[in-house]
């Protein structure tokens, strides 16, 4: 085998190879005689069909196959030969071969992956976030069950902030209706935030019956960009006027959250242990974002375009079944466009390839009890726990995410060793992202 690398640019390569064709024809003639064996075809017995007649029937499908097979692997001796790790798929370029030629010759380019020289961030500033829950927060968290179960009386009065407000409503922007411009029995409960705040504050004070026009201006980042940053009219019917009632804080109202017994306690108890879940989660999540950035920021790397793609075509297939899951059918055919993802798919191939070189270089791999760990202290969330622990253990693909939730740990920890960290206490709603 003769073998040529080109550099085609930072990361891409060409791989021209050249093999004798005496070894691909030796490979194709064994392949037919076993053929022979084997094959069935009319008008001869079974083992007796003659090796031309074999050949004339499949020598051109054998021939394909063995080259294939040889290029797959006289591709494979070469980067072992030259230690070249290759990242995505490789493309091969077989040349036609002529009668009587004595080498057959292919190509194939594919690109390697970077050299990752994991940066310095012993300078690098990271806020170490603490919060602990705090009875308020228990307090405010039964005060929003208590609204997720309450019940409503209509009233005859203006309504108000917390009140169900039932309309009839139709929009127009310069006289042409809109997608979601009408509406009929809509409800809304008023202060909750699903309407435009002008839409809301324009209800106000409304009794059943009465009806109002009034112009309200769409936002300017409007998720329908279609009204984003304009303004339209809306014909307002009110129809119903309700009045929130929440049920008491008693035995029935604990029950309702699952506690049998319905002791107050214990039902506090679990909501500060869920709040206290929810909590050390934002903290990791917060902590480690900072860690992933000063890692991504301090190691640039010429980023694989073929993984590069391939993580674009795996947030465009998230989002179709994101527009799915809303309802909107969405098709293969459907495009969806690649830049609004070519930033964050850029950032999470980079950071796989940071990561993996970071736990290499410090050995960071997760071990098996700090996996045990982490499974046990997610199943708590559960009502069985115990079958939770049970159900990831019976098949190891379900140990993957938590595997790669502890390799993320052990980075975060090693990093938090290195740079300068201070702790920064922040409020509930801050963590929470309710500012």
């Amino acid at each position: 085998m003769q073998a040529n690398l080109e550099t085609l640019d930072a990361l891409e390569r060409r791989l021209s190879v050249a093999l004798p064709t005496a070894e691909i024809d030796t490979e194709v003639e064994s392949r037919l005689k076993r053929l022979t064996r084997t094959i069935k075809l009319h008008g001869f017995r079974p083992g007796k069909v003659p090796l031309k007649v074999v050949a004339q029937h499949y020598g051109t499908q054998v021939r394909q196959e063995v080259l294939g097979d040889v290029m797959e692997k006289s591709f494979g001796e070469a980067l072992r030969q030259q230690n070249l790790k290759v990242a995505g798929y490789p493309r091969f370029e077989p040349m036609p071969i002529a009668d009587g030629a004595a080498e057959f010759h292919y190509s194939v380019t594919f690109e390697v992956y970077p050299e990752v020289r994991v940066g310095d961030i012993s300078g690098v500033a990271i806020e170490r976030p603490q919060l602990a829950v705090s009875e308020a927060e228990v307090d405010r968290t039964v005060e929003i069950m208590r609204k997720q179960r309450a019940h409503y009386h209509e009233v005859e009065r203006g309504a108000r902030d917390t009140d169900r407000v039932t309309v009839d409503y139709q929009g127009t922007i310069d006289g042409a209706a809109f997608q979601g411009s009408s509406a009929t029995d809509q409800q809304v409960v008023l202060g909750d935030g699903r309407l435009l705040p002008e839409f809301e504050a324009s209800l106000a004070g409304m009794k059943a019956g009465q009806s109002k026009a009034f112009e309200t201006r769409f936002p300017d980042d409007y998720h329908h960009r279609d009204v984003a940053g304009r303004t339209a009219r809306f014909e307002v019917t009110v129809k119903g006027v309700a009045e929130a009632h929440l049920p008491e804080i008693d035995a029935a109202f604990a029950k309702s959250l699952g506690i049998e017994d319905g002791d107050l306690g214990r039902m506090r108890a679990e909501i500060r242990d869920n709040l206290e879940r929810e909590v050390k989660a934002k903290l990791k999540t917060r902590l480690r974002d900072q860690v992933m950035q000063a890692l991504f920021d301090a190691t640039p790397i010429d980023t694989p375009k073929s993984l590069l793609e391939a993580e674009i075509r795996n947030l465009q297939a998230g989002a179709r079944q994101e527009l799915a899951a809303r309802g909107i059918r969405v098709t293969d055919e459907m495009p969806i466009p690649i830049e609004p993802f070519e930033q964050q798919a850029r950032r999470r191939v980079n950071l796989g390839l940071i990561l993996g070189e970071l736990v290499k270089m410090h050995n960071l791999f997760p071990r098996p009890e700090q996996v045990r760990v982490l499974v046990e202290e997610q199943a708590q969330s559960y009502e069985r726990p115990e079958e939770v622990v049970k159900w990831f253990y019976a098949a190891p693909e379900r140990l993957r995410d938590t595997e790669s939730a502890v390799l993320e740990e052990n980075v975060v920890t090693w990093a938090l060793g290195v740079a300068k960290v201070t702790d920064k206490a922040v409020t509930f709603d801050e963590l929470m992202g309710k500012r």
